[in-house]
């Protein structure tokens, strides 16, 4: 990653990739929430337990985020943690032969995942049930993320299974405001979601003070994500018009 590339990258970014995310970002990576913002009633899936996909995963590498490292060059972006992204299995193998990532066991990456999560982070799989990454997040590097905020609902082109619900504890700091990658919560009385907006990733939810929200199932059944990558690369083909 140089100036030239980076410079590129941004042009690409503005006039193409968002188009791209829009046709198919439900099959490219998802939201899956902090655990810790789940209401209680509603059982998580394997599938949407980050923790648990990092202890499922075979060998694990961590890398640090291309995004922000790009958004850095040009003079943009944040300044949260850079060494965030999880490759899982053979493309970890790829990564730590390639001088791409470093080798780490699963304490560790629990440790990076839950410090990014702090820091407003947006965990975000593949779409997969067994996905070959996972991305650590923000609204103001993330491809992705970016892209997701140019649409006027971003809920709806997500694979997620949840939203926020805030209760009348609510006392209106700001704070979910604040941590929200997607411009979902407004302030008045009590904060308010935007259920077009909102992605269901529960950082709002871990960073209030009184606990006024929590994530609440969108629908009686959850959707279901492909079982492994491949399928996920053959349900983009098909999104795209390559497969039928």
């Amino acid at each position: 990653m140089n100036k030239e590339l980076a410079e590129l990258l941004e042009q690409y970014y503005n006039e193409g990739l968002f188009k791209a995310v829009g046709m198919n970002a439900t099959m490219f990576l998802r939201p899956i929430p902090v655990h810790q913002s789940i209401e209680i009633k509603n059982k998580i899936a394997p599938f949407e337990d980050a923790v648990e996909i990092l202890k499922r995963a075979p060998l694990i590498a961590v890398a640090e985020c291309i995004c922000r490292k790009e958004k850095k060059i040009v003079g943009k972006g944040c300044d949260k943690p850079m060494e965030v992204c999880f490759m899982f299995g053979s493309m970890a193998e790829y990564y730590i032969e390639q001088n791409l990532g470093r080798k780490i066991e699963v304490d560790e990456a629990i440790s990076i995942l839950t410090d990014a999560q702090k820091h407003g982070m947006v965990t975000q799989p593949g779409t997969a049930q067994n996905p070959a990454g996972m991305c650590s997040c923000c609204g103001d590097c993330c491809a992705v993320l970016l892209s997701l905020k140019k649409f006027p609902k971003p809920a709806e082109m997500v694979f997620s299974n949840y939203i926020a619900r805030v209760s009348d504890m609510c006392t209106a700091c700001g704070a979910c405001a604040d941590m929200c990658q997607m411009d979902a919560i407004t302030l008045r009385d009590i904060a308010e979601v935007n259920a077009d907006r909102c992605i269901g990733c529960g950082l709002c939810a871990i960073n209030c003070p009184v606990e006024a929200i929590a994530l609440i199932q969108k629908n009686d059944t959850k959707k279901l994500p492909p079982k492994n990558s491949a399928e996920q690369m053959m349900e983009m083909a098909k999104m795209r018009g390559v497969l039928k």
